[in-house]
């Protein structure tokens, strides 16, 4: 059964480009290791919420902007081997600080009950 891992998180608005760069080679070291669909998005209409929001989940600042992504994986097991395989590429190690603030992102991994692509 196909299984999506999402996350959310705060970027400093200023470091779009760099983190859709980063986001870039992030997704292909993923495909590279299995996963079978990789997306990023920018968040272009994300209230802020007063009880619960996006912005309030990920502590995000005047300055920053919430990014949202998932990845596809044929199935939580493959998705739990592969990603430890994928966070030991080498390649990982060239890319870099990551401009997002890690310690406020959220992650969550979801069984696809529903695709009508």
């Amino acid at each position: 059964m196909a299984w999506i891992m999402a996350y959310a998180g705060a970027v400093p608005t200023a470091k779009k480009d760099e983190y859709q760069a980063h986001a870039a080679r992030m997704a292909e070291v993923f495909r590279k290791h299995g996963a079978t669909r990789v997306v990023e998005s920018w968040g272009m209409a994300v209230p802020p919420g007063e009880v619960t929001s996006f912005p309030l989940a990920v502590q995000a600042g005047p300055d920053e902007t919430v990014v949202m992504g998932w990845q596809e994986w044929p199935d939580q097991a493959t998705q739990e081997a592969k990603f430890r395989e994928a966070m030991q590429d080498p390649a990982m190690g060239d890319m870099g600080e990551v401009p997002i603030n890690g310690k406020t992102m959220i992650f969550a991994g979801f069984e696809v009950l529903t695709d009508l692509s």
